[in-house]
């Protein structure tokens, strides 16, 4: 029996599958493509902060100045006890062996789609319980306000909020239905109240602000952020692994998918948090 080689068993290269998880997941999972510091890394990690300045004040002439010091803090991510995302799945011999569109198909509707959902919702509202992902939403230290969905002047408030901490916010993440009852308030005229803004060309925006609508915040629930200040650790891109010998006997071939990620807040006040009273 002649012994088979990456020549005659081509579609089953390790390189060709991975690409289709891979480069689609940055562009399918809405919080990585909503623009926060991400950090390439192995192991845990610790970045340095400024967590209070100096007292600088009106000193007399000849009087003693008085000392004063920074606070220094840090924020640590990506604990070697922090569990990773992880999915094993597996197809006949005969999916991988027909056409490119059909694997295609399978790997990037499935595999990419379940794989960017489950980051998502980590990122987004993830508990941080039994060494997982605490999410942008339960953040610890963060500021926060009222959301009405019916009152655009809570989103305002919220601004008002992040502008007192000294936060310039560059996006907003809001959940469908919490969009759409925005979207639909109107003047006493009948006129959107929100149409200059919200209809700009190329993005949708709420006071000036980009918004991202997703399904992973529940209703009721809304974040104002500056993404310069939120950082993203990267252990594992996802990435896929073959295994031809798992299911020897059923003529399967076994697919698992591995990523490690971890969410910090460089500032907490940084982001502000609105829920429904």
């Amino acid at each position: 029996m002649a012994t088979q080689t990456t020549a005659t068993l081509s579609t089953l290269q390790h390189t060709e599958i991975q690409q289709l998880l891979v480069a689609p997941l940055e562009s399918e999972s809405v919080f990585l493509a909503s623009g926060p510091k991400i950090i390439d890394t192995n192991g845990p990690i610790r970045i340095p902060r400024i967590s209070s300045g100096l007292t600088v004040g009106f000193v007399a002439e000849g009087a003693t100045i008085p000392e004063s010091s920074v606070g220094l803090d840090e924020v640590s991510m990506l604990p070697s006890t922090l569990k990773s995302l992880k999915v094993l799945s597996r197809v006949t011999s005969e999916v991988l062996r027909s056409s490119a569109q059909a694997l295609d198909s399978i790997l990037k509707q499935r595999l990419v789609t379940d794989t960017a959902k489950a980051l998502d919702v980590a990122l987004f509202s993830g508990a941080g319980t039994s060494n997982t992902i605490k999410g942008l939403l339960n953040q610890t230290g963060v500021a926060t306000g009222t959301l009405d969905a019916d009152d655009p002047d809570t989103l305002l408030d919220g601004i008002g909020v992040a502008r007192a901490n000294e936060v310039k916010p560059n996006r907003w993440f809001l959940s469908p239905a919490d969009y759409l009852s925005i979207r639909k308030v109107k003047d006493n005229e009948g006129r959107y109240v929100l149409q200059p803004d919200i209809t700009q060309a190329g993005q949708e925006v709420l006071f000036g602000i980009p918004v991202t609508v997703t399904a992973q915040i529940a209703t009721g629930k809304a974040a104002l952020a500056d993404m310069n200040l939120v950082a993203v650790a990267r252990d594992m891109a996802p990435s896929v692994t073959v295994d031809q010998s798992r299911y020897f006997d059923t003529d399967e071939v076994a697919l698992r998918v591995v990523a490690r990620y971890d969410l910090a807040l460089l500032q907490p006040k940084a982001v502000t948090v609105l829920t429904a009273a």
